[in-house]
This record gives structure tokens, sequence and C-alpha cells, in this order.
């Protein structure tokens, strides 16, 4: 009798190491990308019970003015000063039909300073100004902040 080699029996199970290690990678990537993705400068917004929603303010096209607690102001991403709001708004709005600028600005910035904002932004002929804020919810009597990550609000 001559010797005949078996092939091994077909395991029934999945192996799913490779997948579950790829995940892990993705995750990581996605972790550590997603921070950049945003769009504008970073502030604390201010806190109001009784918001509008505002989801035009998300959209990759919207103009955002932010101002910030030290009282610098940011134009999308880039830092811009006071007298150059009007002008950089006005060429930014010039082909657009929906003329609305959304404001953000720390709750700890000065009142003036963004008052002095809006000022600027209404000489470049805005047809709408929206102020964007956080959601107050109560839950069981006590007051919580609650931060809807996709979605911005605001009221006027």
């Amino acid at each position: 009798m001559a010797y005949k080699p078996k092939a091994p029996e077909v395991m029934p199970d999945i192996n799913v190491v490779p997948m579950a290690d790829i995940m892990l990678v993705l995750l990581i990537i996605f972790m550590v990308v997603t921070p950049m993705l945003q769009k504008g400068f970073s502030v604390d917004l201010a806190r109001t019970e009784n918001p509008r929603p505002m989801e035009d303010a998300d959209k990759e096209d919207a103009v955002v003015v932010a101002v910030t607690r030290d009282g610098r102001i940011y134009l999308g991403a880039e830092q811009v000063a006071l007298e150059q709001i009007t002008g950089r708004v006005r060429e930014l709005l010039t082909a657009r039909l929906n003329k609305t600028v959304y404001v953000k600005s720390d709750a700890r910035a000065k009142y003036g300073q963004v008052v002095k904002v809006v000022d600027e932004v209404r000489g470049a002929g805005v047809d709408q100004i929206g102020l964007l804020t956080e959601k107050i919810k109560e839950a069981g009597g006590i007051r919580t902040l609650a931060v809807p990550a996709p979605e911005a609000t605001g009221g006027s």
C-alpha cells in the first residue's frame, strides 16, 4: 500500500482576527482625523434654553465668523482684523443667493466686541445673521448641557 497524504479537514469557523485588526486601525485613523475636519475656529458657545436649529451653519460653504474669549476674530479658519470683516464678507457673498452669515462667539467674549463684529457683518449687506449657541436641557430638575455634534443651534 502506498502512502496517500490527506488534506486537513476544512474548519467551519471564520478567522475574525484580521478583520478586527483592520477595524481597530480604521478607528484610530478616524479618531485622529476627525478633529482636523472641523472648519473654522472652535469656541465655547453661549448656552440657551430655546434656540432655533440652524442646519445650514454646518454646510461646507457656510460663512462663519468666530469671536474668541480674548477678542480675536476668525472668518472661517483665518484670523482677520475687525476692519477687514466687511470687505471679506462682501467678497464671499457676492455670487450667493443666500446671504446668511453665522456668528459664533465664546460665552466669555466681551459683549461689545461681538456687537462690533455684528455691525461689521451688517455693513457687508448681509440679509440674515445667525447667532450660534448650544442648547441647555433639563434632566430631573438639573440643568445639563446637551451639545449636538453634527448640527448647530442658534437664536437671535
